[in-house]
């Protein structure tokens, strides 16, 4: 049944809210805790026990982060790691080209630095070489230096890591799903191997590189020594967490909150540098890593220089971190443009085929391999289904996916690539890489489809707007979202609180900027409250509530405080609305 009985909002979505089970376990926690019932509300969705309410306002990294040891390979990876330290070897970090990689890559070379080493530095070509490690790269650098570690990439590297057999030791420190055998090496640390219990499947990257050194600071100590203060790397980990659209559960959401509170401290002058440049004037939150840092650390590996975003994260001169910064900053906005094209196009094709399908899916020639993933990203929101966009070239379609929650991609695309539908395929829940023939496309596409309806894929309404509940205007104050907020960070697998105002009277409306929609709102009592819709003019919701004609509405969206002159109030970042 519609919440508030709006099925035809105008946006065209119809309106969801808790179900019975999540009401009263949101009762019940409310009177058992005495905390506010908007905030019980959001905690039981987020499925969060009554009797652990009150600790999981105040999530400890101490009582959260996992052994090291749990994950295969991890004493010998960091071992290896230590002695080729002591033993002044020569270091190599091979990375992946995205904010997970970049991170991973600066945690290492931060580390390094920390205790008087140096180490190289090599990401690989998004276009020139494709992603992870290639048989001529690492054999230069397995000719050049003593180890190469390989982050967020290399489980699937058989051939280019046998490459380097007899000339340098590789550890692959991972979290991209495992085959059936793993490359011959040192050690694979990946909580995603197929013989690994799942647990901590939903650690990035960079949380796998900050375990291994976790676990190198506990060998260290055996040994007497001390190494770099590992809590002041925590940023890093945060960036890439939320980045890489890691569900924000367990350790995640303790590691992106201890990591928001160590970047605001603007201790890293790469991350200095990047907000910045981004006029990023408030203490960051989980919404400024996803939308406002990592893309323009992304920017470089998508349509630029692909070890870009990896050296400012780890450089420690305040002058080049500016510049990098400043590049960086440019190469986001040519980036937009070129996503902007791709993305129309991709959703014209995209509806002329049906966006009610299992897949939604889109292929171009020419479309640039570097926006293929956001674009991805762009409709898989826009219609609550698994997206997949593919930039075609000489006879050959890269692409890149992007899922929904309980739907995972990552396995079905790693079965066409077994099937042989796709030349090659893999990458994790959520998010997935593939190349394929262009004559193997529609068929690779239907295949994919069928994998992912099996799983669920396509059953949810495409224009379904969750929402927690209502509130009334003057409900909504900046101590309410204070609170809210505790229950956060909000991103993957936690979405951000959304309320509906039920039969409010607009006060005032204006249209500001290009297509947005400025507004105040009350209940007749009293109380006011501002708004803002960004984009409100693309559809009937700017129109109709600019010219609203005394008509009361049903407003829903999220909360968040305005911080403008000193001054904190209330403001709703309104989604949509519907005639009361």
């Amino acid at each position: 049944m519609s919440y508030l009985g709006v099925e035809g909002s105008l946006t065209g979505r119809s309106w969801v809210g808790p179900g019975i089970e999540v009401e009263r376990q949101a009762e019940a926690m409310a009177q058992q805790t005495g905390l506010e019932r908007p905030l019980c509300a959001i905690m039981s969705r987020l499925g969060v026990p009554v009797d652990e309410a009150l600790s999981y306002l105040e999530p400890k990294l101490r009582d959260l982060l996992p052994d090291p040891r749990s994950l295969k390979d991890m004493e010998q990876a960091a071992a290896r790691f230590l002695q080729s330290v002591r033993s002044r070897e020569k270091i190599a970090v091979f990375a992946d080209y995205d904010v997970d990689g970049g991170t991973s890559a600066a945690l290492l070379v931060d580390w390094l630095r920390q205790m008087g080493r140096q180490a190289t530095l090599y990401v690989p070509d998004r276009i020139d070489e494709g992603y992870g490690p290639n048989v001529p790269a690492m054999t230069s650098l397995a000719r050049a230096h003593d180890l190469i570690i390989c982050v967020d990439c290399g489980t699937l590297s058989h051939e280019p890591i046998a490459a380097c057999k007899g000339l340098a030791d590789v550890i692959i420190l991972d979290h991209h799903l495992g085959g059936e055998t793993l490359p011959d090496c040192v050690a694979v640390v990946n909580p995603n191997r197929q013989d690994e219990s799942g647990d901590l499947a939903h650690l990035c990257a960079a949380a796998v590189v900050f375990l291994m050194l976790v676990e190198a600071g506990r060998q260290m100590r055996e040994a007497g020594a001390q190494g770099p203060n590992l809590m002041a790397m925590l940023d890093l980990v945060a960036l890439a967490t939320v980045a890489d659209v890691a569900p924000l559960k367990g350790v995640n959401r303790a590691l992106v909150q201890q990591g928001l509170k160590v970047m605001g401290s603007r201790n890293r002058v790469g991350l200095v540098a990047l907000a910045d440049v981004a006029r990023l004037e408030t203490a960051p939150a989980a919404y400024h890593l996803g939308y406002v840092l990592g893309p323009r650390v992304n920017a470089g590996g998508r349509i630029g220089q692909a070890d870009l975003g990896a050296r400012l994260l780890a450089c420690d001169d305040p002058i080049e971190a500016q510049a990098m910064a400043a590049r960086l900053d440019e190469l986001n906005s040519e980036r937009r443009e070129i996503e902007a094209a791709v993305r129309a196009a991709a959703l014209a094709q995209a509806e002329e085929r049906g966006l009610d399908a299992p897949l939604v899916w889109a292929a171009g020639e020419g479309w640039h391999p570097g926006v293929v993933g956001i674009v991805a990203s762009r409709l898989k929101e826009q219609t609550n289904r698994p997206a997949v966009v593919i930039g075609l070239e000489n006879g050959e379609g890269k692409g890149s996916g992007r899922s929904v929650a309980g739907v995972d991609l990552g396995a079905s695309i790693q079965r066409l690539a077994a099937e042989g539908l796709l030349i090659k395929g893999g990458g994790h829940k959520m998010a997935a890489g593939l190349t394929v023939a262009e004559d193997k496309l529609d068929e690779a596409m239907a295949r994919l489809s069928a994998l992912l309806e099996k799983q669920g894929a396509g059953q949810g309404g495409a224009a379904d707007l969750r929402v927690d509940g209502t509130l009334m205007p003057g409900a909504a104050s900046v101590e309410l979202i204070d609170k809210l907020q505790q229950a956060g960070p909000f991103g993957a697998g936690a979405s951000g609180p959304r309320f509906a105002f039920p039969d409010v009277q607009i006060a005032f409306a204006k249209q500001v900027g290009s297509g947005h929609l400025k507004i105040s709102f009350g209940d007749g009592l009293g109380a006011r409250l501002d708004g803002i819709s960004f984009g409100a003019f693309d559809s009937k919701l700017g129109p109709e509530l600019m010219n609203h004609g005394g008509r009361r509405f049903h407003l829903a969206g999220r909360l968040e405080i305005n911080e403008w002159g000193g001054r904190r109030q209330a403001q709703l970042m309104l989604e949509d609305a519907a005639p009361a």
